[in-house]
């Protein structure tokens, strides 16, 4: 079995549309468009004057508007006015009120005042009772909470010292032991001195050796930058070299 020709000729577009013939125009063409009917001159000059003056109806119109708008105007001002005078004497009735009312409560307060002193007097003297009894109470309770921190303090200190010594007892113990097990010939120690004394010595010699371990890690950093920094000095001698010779 054979592939199939899918090929389609080639159609020239300009050969088409002369074979086809000239296409029937649809509406008007440019010369409808050239030969449409124009005014002349005297016909546009007459509508030119015409909108310069404008119709007589509009201007009618436009001057009535004027006048109703004038009158209620002059209407809207007399009510502002009429208002303003009211409003005005209003205000003048109420301050003659609070000219007599305040005569008044001037003649009153002048014998309240004298009874209104004395009460604040003794409002007074009991407001600086109460603050001494609460500064009393404050005290009172601060020095309560002081005392409770001293002995809660000295409790733990206590505490600490008794497990202190415990261990310091548990380590001169253990330290013993080991002796006799090492030495079971020799006698046992009698005085706690020289069980203290060689608790003390055991902790410097672990005090120096790590002292000493300490010192010689160093040292082997130090060696060891030393010899990194000797590696990178000859390599940079060498590519120093090689530049030298390929120049």
């Amino acid at each position: 079995m054979g592939k199939r020709d899918n090929r389609v000729a080639y159609m020239n577009p300009i050969a088409m549309a002369r074979w086809r013939g000239p296409t029937q125009s649809v509406g008007p063409t440019i010369q409808d468009y050239l030969n449409r009917p124009r005014p002349t001159w005297e016909e546009v000059k007459k509508q030119l004057e015409n909108k310069k003056t404008g119709s007589k109806a509009l201007a009618e119109f436009e001057e009535k508007m004027n006048e109703n708008w004038k009158k209620e105007l002059e209407k809207s001002r007399e009510k502002l006015l009429s208002g303003n005078e009211s409003s005005s004497k209003k205000r003048e009735k109420k301050r003659k009120k609070k000219k007599k009312s305040c005569r008044s409560s001037s003649s009153s307060s002048s014998d309240s005042s004298s009874s209104s002193s004395d009460s604040e007097d003794e409002e007074k003297k009991q407001g600086k009772r109460r603050k001494k009894k609460k500064n009393r109470s404050y005290k009172s309770s601060q020095s309560s909470t002081y005392e409770s921190e001293s002995e809660s303090k000295e409790s733990v200190k206590k505490k600490k010292k008794s497990k202190d010594e415990t261990e310091k007892e548990k380590d001169i113990r253990s330290l013993s032991k080991k002796r006799k097990k090492s030495y079971p010939e020799d006698k046992p120690l009698s005085s706690e001195s020289s069980s203290e004394s060689d608790y003390e010595e055991d902790v410097q010699a672990k005090k120096k050796r790590r002292c000493e371990e300490r010192e010689q890690a160093k040292e082997k950093v130090k060696k060891k930058k030393k010899k990194q920094h000797k590696k990178r000095s000859k390599k940079k001698k060498k590519k120093s070299g090689s530049s030298h010779k390929s120049r």
